[in-house]
């Protein structure tokens, strides 16, 4: 898998791109800021783009900008944020349309390279990877906009696990329930977003797209 690292502080750069390739990763380029990051994209064509926040020139949005417009212009690349920092309405911006292929961790929170590689190859692969605290923060800003009042609280649950990148199983091993009662609430859950079963997308991908990049 090609990546590219995109991230203002050489050290975590550095650092970062080094843990990958001895992951076994290929490392296609390494970006300090927004403008880079477009144009490596662009070069290089790779799997995942790592993106930071807080780049310069201003060290606020910057990486979330340019991970919006990797989004619209790259559609074949997907976009892992790594920050420090929850951004809700640019988040609820990059993971709204039904696209696939997003992630966002928050840095002091990734507990080793073998969790973070899991994710980069979910958002490799079309899925979704968002770190809890992420995944509650926009369920909040969801609620306050009444997205989520046709779910249940149970409901809720699930598609916050859903939203992690977590299966059926493992849904049913963090709730301690049955695969079934998974199974059921899941089916639900797409029922009341209206999913219906369709080969060419995937529901699970755009139940979570729906209610957490649901515009304001």
């Amino acid at each position: 898998m090609r990546v590219i690292v995109a991230d203002d502080a050489v050290l975590l750069r550095e650092g970062l791109a080094r843990l990958l390739g001895e992951a076994g990763f290929e490392v296609a380029g390494l970006a300090a800021d927004a403008a880079e990051l477009l144009a490596l994209v662009e070069k290089t064509s790779p799997d995942v783009a790592i993106v930071d926040i807080r780049m310069p020139p201003t060290h606020t949005d910057e990486g979330l900008r340019a991970a919006l417009k990797l989004r619209s212009d790259f559609p074949g690349t997907g976009v892992l944020v790594f920050s420090q920092y929850i951004e809700t309405s640019y988040s609820a911006q990059l993971l709204e349309g039904g696209a696939a292929g997003v992630g966002y961790l928050l840095k002091d929170r990734v507990a080793n390279v073998a969790e973070f590689s899991a994710a980069l190859q979910r958002v490799a692969d079309g899925g979704t990877a968002l770190d809890p605290e992420v995944v509650s923060q926009l369920f909040r800003a969801s609620r306050r906009r009444g997205g989520l009042s046709t779910l249940t609280p149970r409901e809720r649950q699930v598609l916050a696990l859903m939203a992690e990148g977590r299966s059926n199983a493992g849904i049913a091993a963090e709730l301690v329930v049955s695969g079934g009662a998974v199974e059921k609430h899941v089916a639900s859950i797409f029922t009341k977003l209206g999913l219906p079963p369709d080969e060419s997308d995937n529901r699970r991908v755009l139940a979570v797209l729906r209610y957490l990049g649901s515009p304001a």
